[in-house]
């Protein structure tokens, strides 16, 4: 497979499926890290965090099949699945879901090779930023308002008054005197 794929360092929320080209008896080998990393390796990533990767068989999904799974277990929308419910579902043998967080906000350039074919990529769905006002009052803060000053910067100053006060009068009564 020569398609290249552009890992921004920004990416967040893209789910990319696989189909994995190998008889069941390779698959364990081909996910094993020992040194190295078969899977890694074909699918041509500097950088992958495994716990983001999943390898399983489709069987293993029974009658939600892969396009239910994407929907309820990535949060895939039901539209952008609609016109690739039939080629997702009737996939068979084991597939390969790389989330972005699989790369840890590395910047890379993928170029997967056999024994994986990417299906598609698709978009998880993200809920809008609303800013709602906050429930209480209490919540809401002071900002802008500076506090008034504490009773011991106060005492601080008062004292220091007294101190100029009592200055004034030492320096009159020697000037008075002499």
């Amino acid at each position: 497979m020569s398609d290249r794929i552009e890992i921004k360092p920004t990416e967040h929320g893209v789910v990319r499926v696989f189909a994995v080209d190998l008889p069941p008896d390779q698959v364990e080998t081909f996910n094993r890290r020992n040194g190295n990393w078969p899977l890694q390796q074909a699918l041509g990533a500097d950088a992958l965090n495994p716990d983001h990767v999943e390898l399983f068989p489709l069987s293993d999904l029974d009658e939600l099949g892969l396009s239910g799974y994407l929907e309820q277990g990535h949060g895939i929308p039901a539209a952008e699945l609609t016109g690739m419910r039939a080629r997702l579902d009737g996939l068979a043998g084991h597939v390969l879901i790389v989330t972005s967080r699989a790369f840890d906000g590395q910047a890379q350039v993928l170029t997967p090779r056999a024994p994986l074919h990417l299906i598609a990529s698709f978009n998880e769905e993200t809920a809008p930023v609303s800013f709602d006002p906050l429930p209480s009052e209490a919540a809401r803060g002071t900002t802008g308002d500076k506090p008034g000053p504490s009773d011991a910067a106060m005492s601080g100053r008062i004292a220091s008054l007294a101190l100029l006060v009592l200055f004034l009068l030492v320096a009159v009564v020697i000037w008075i005197a002499s």
